[in-house]
């Protein structure tokens, strides 16, 4: 993510900024990604600090119009929660607008984002036909480390929900493609493999004692599909963490020169390369603070393989290129 600059001073802004530190009320254009200081505001912003501009008074922004269920407020920590949830959807559109996805120039459908408060039962979470479901819970420090440690997940965040179930919508909009149906089947496997029944064996049996040497995550190794939406995560990861890094004037041998951009950058190999180089350094930094690690993971060849597939893909495929 990009660090911004204040349309009405000196200083920056940073993407969840509402106002300068002058205090001067702002708010982010996602078409020309930027900060700028004229309403119309979004029709959430007092609702739940929205911060993106809207087309019109009165009118919901670009990503809080794509929510079409929010949550029951009548349910303990629903807004606080739908707050956090909605700064994690903007922030993953945000970065799939690099690649021109959901954005105007995007001829393809929309996600529309069912985002519902836990009562006494759980929200199953997951995608449908273009909806895509989030337990807004799932900002709960508590109930987060009570999940990963349950499903021994070495990582677990809404900005990484987001990221895995919108990228089950994308597949969907690339299936229409039969070139990518092909070419996808020949590297992730068969998408027809029925899906509920490896699901289930998965959650009894666990990964195959290989799993790391084919996949990012022991729940990507559970079908095609989560496959897919493991590595296109991933790839989200990373291509934000080398942004980050460069956008916030931290340097490394590693970045080709000061104007890198890691969403422009067409060699996948090279991307994944850098990005996990700086994962290291990075995760080293946490440990600094008795922190976890904020990339807890090993790539394997094949993994690598899975990412360059899915860059390809993503940088390409929301305008058919």
């Amino acid at each position: 993510m990009r660090v911004f600059s204040n349309p009405v001073g000196a200083g920056s802004l940073w993407f969840d900024n509402l106002a300068t530190a002058q205090g001067i009320p702002v708010a982010y254009d996602p078409q020309a990604r930027a900060f700028i200081p004229t309403p119309p505001f979004c029709a959430n912003r007092d609702v739940i600090g929205c911060n993106w501009i809207a087309p019109a008074e009165g009118e919901f922004c670009r990503s809080c119009s794509m929510t079409g269920l929010a949550p029951d407020t009548s349910i303990a920590n629903a807004i606080p929660n739908w707050a956090k949830t909605e700064a994690a959807k903007r922030w993953a559109l945000d970065n799939l607008g690099r690649w021109h996805w959901f954005r105007p120039e995007d001829p393809g459908a929309r996600p529309v984002f069912h985002l519902l408060a836990e009562g006494a039962t759980p929200v199953p979470m997951g995608h449908a036909g273009g909806v895509v479901t989030i337990s807004v819970a799932e900002v709960d420090p508590v109930l987060v480390t009570t999940r990963r440690e349950a499903l021994e997940e070495p990582y677990r965040t809404m900005i990484g929900h987001m990221r895995h179930e919108v990228a089950h919508m994308l597949w969907w909009r690339l299936s229409l493609r039969e070139d990518f149906l092909e070419a996808f089947e020949a590297m992730f496997g068969d998408v027809m493999i029925d899906y509920p029944g490896a699901l289930q064996h998965h959650y009894a049996n666990g990964p195959p004692e290989n799993w790391k040497e084919h996949y990012l995550t022991s729940y990507a190794s559970s079908h095609p599909h989560e496959d897919w939406a493991e590595t296109a995560a991933h790839l989200l990861h990373l291509t934000d963490i080398a942004d980050s890094f460069v956008a916030t004037g931290l340097s490394s041998p590693q970045i080709p020169d000061a104007g890198w951009d890691p969403y422009s950058e067409p060699d996948a190999e090279r991307l994944i390369h850098i990005a996990a180089t700086l994962t290291v350094g990075v995760n080293h930094v946490n440990r600094a603070m008795g922190l976890s690690d904020i990339y807890p993971f090993v790539l394997s060849d094949h993994a690598r393989q899975k990412l360059a597939f899915v860059h390809g893909w993503l940088r390409r495929g929301a305008l058919g290129l």
